[in-house]
C-alpha cells in the first residue's frame, strides 16, 4: 500500500458560512454589478502600455516558469502587437501590489488571492484551466509525513502546522476554517502554525520532515510527484476537502477596451498542443483555457473568507 493516501475526505461547506458583504476599493466602480471594477469610461482614464508586463502567481521557481509561459507570451505578442514581459513575481503581495500600482497588466492570481486583488488592484480576472472535458479545480490537502505520529487531523493538535501565505485559499484560508468549524482547532490557539510562502516550500517541507503537517492545493502536489522532485512514500495525506476554482487568468481594469478584448482572444486562441505550458499543466490534468466570472465561480472562496472574518483593506 502506498503511504500517500487520504485518510478523510472533506464535507461541503454548508451554509453558516454565510458570504459577507464584498466590496471593491473606492477608486474602483461597479455598476453592472459582476463584483469585479467597471473598464473606466473616460478616455484619459485607460492606458495603452507599449509593453504588456504578465506575471504568473508566486508558486514555484520563476525561473521554471519564464520557460513554461514563453510560446504564449510570444502568441499574446503577436495576437496584441504589443511586445510582452515575464515578471517573476516573489508573493501574492507584491503581485497585487504590483497591478494597483499600474506595473503589471495581465496576471494569474491563485485562488486565494482572487477576491484581494480584485477589491484592491482592479483585477478584472475572465479564465481559468481546465481539463478538455471542462473539467477545472483542485483540492486542499493537509499532508504529513510516514512516522510523525500524526495519523489523523485531530493529531495536529497542540504540533506545528505549516500554511503558505495569509492570501492562499489552500494555503491558509480553506483549511483555517474546515480546522475551526470541524476539528474546533485555532491557529496560534490549538497548534503553532509556521509560514513557508509557497506551496512547494511546504510540501518539501514535510517531505523532507521539517514541518510536520502543511496544508497545501494538491494542483502543485500533482506537478511535483509527477516531476519527481517529491515522491508519494515521502508523504501522508490527512484531508483532502471539496473541490475549488484554480488560479484565476485576468487584467488591469483600465487597460483600453479593444486591448483589453485582444488579450481576451489571445488566451482563447492559443493552442496547447506540443508546448510547455501543455507539458507543464498536463501533470494537473489541465489542456484548455475556459471562460469563468469571478462573481460565480469565486462564490465559494467568498464565503471561506467571511467565515474566517477576512476584510479586503486596501492600504
Amino acid at each position: 500500500m502506498k503511504k500517500f493516501l487520504t485518510l478523510a475526505c472533506a464535507t461541503l461547506l454548508t451554509p453558516a458560512l454565510a458570504q459577507g458583504a464584498f466590496q471593491l476599493d473606492s477608486r474602483y466602480q461597479d455598476k453592472d454589478g459582476d463584483l469585479i471594477a467597471d473598464i473606466p469610461s473616460a478616455e484619459s482614464e485607460l492606458i495603452d502600455p507599449s509593453t504588456l508586463i504578465f506575471a504568473y502567481t508566486p508558486v514555484e521557481d520563476p525561473a521554471v516558469y519564464r520557460e513554461v509561459w514563453s510560446e504564449f507570451l510570444a502568441h499574446l505578442s503577436d495576437v496584441t502587437g504589443k511586445r510582452v514581459q515575464f515578471f517573476p513575481v516573489q508573493s501574492n503581495a507584491a503581485q497585487i501590489e504590483a497591478m494597483r500600482a499600474g506595473r503589471l497588466h495581465i496576471a494569474g492570481f491563485n485562488t486565494g488571492s482572487n477576491p484581494l486583488a480584485v477589491a484592491c488592484a482592479g483585477y478584472r480576472p475572465f479564465t481559468m484551466m481546465a481539463a478538455a472535458d471542462g473539467s477545472f479545480g483542485y483540492e486542499m490537502e493537509i499532508l504529513t509525513y510516514p512516522g510523525s505520529g500524526i495519523d489523523a487531523v485531530e493529531d495536529i493538535r497542540g504540533k506545528e502546522m505549516a500554511f503558505t501565505s495569509q492570501t492562499s485559499n489552500s494555503g491558509f484560508k480553506a483549511p483555517s476554517a474546515i480546522l475551526k468549524a470541524d476539528y474546533n482547532m485555532v491557529a496560534g490557539e490549538d497548534f503553532e502554525p509556521v509560514f513557508s510562502g509557497k506551496h512547494d516550500n511546504s510540501i518539501l517541507g514535510v517531505a523532507n520532515q521539517d514541518y510536520q503537517a502543511a496544508a497545501v492545493a494538491n494542483s502543485v502536489l500533482n506537478r511535483m510527484l509527477r516531476r519527481d522532485v517529491v515522491s508519494e512514500d515521502q508523504l501522508v495525506s490527512l484531508y483532502k476537502s471539496q473541490t475549488f476554482p484554480t488560479t484565476s487568468y485576468g487584467l488591469a481594469h483600465n487597460l483600453k477596451p479593444e486591448l483589453q478584448q485582444k488579450i481576451q482572444d489571445a488566451f482563447f486562441s492559443f493552442e496547447w498542443e506540443g508546448t510547455a505550458l501543455e507539458e507543464e499543466f498536463s501533470k494537473s490534468g489541465e489542456a484548455q483555457f475556459v471562460p469563468i466570472t469571478f462573481k460565480n465561480h469565486w462564490e465559494v472562496i467568498r464565503k471561506i473568507d467571511s467565515a474566517n472574518g477576512v476584510e479586503y483593506n486596501c492600504k
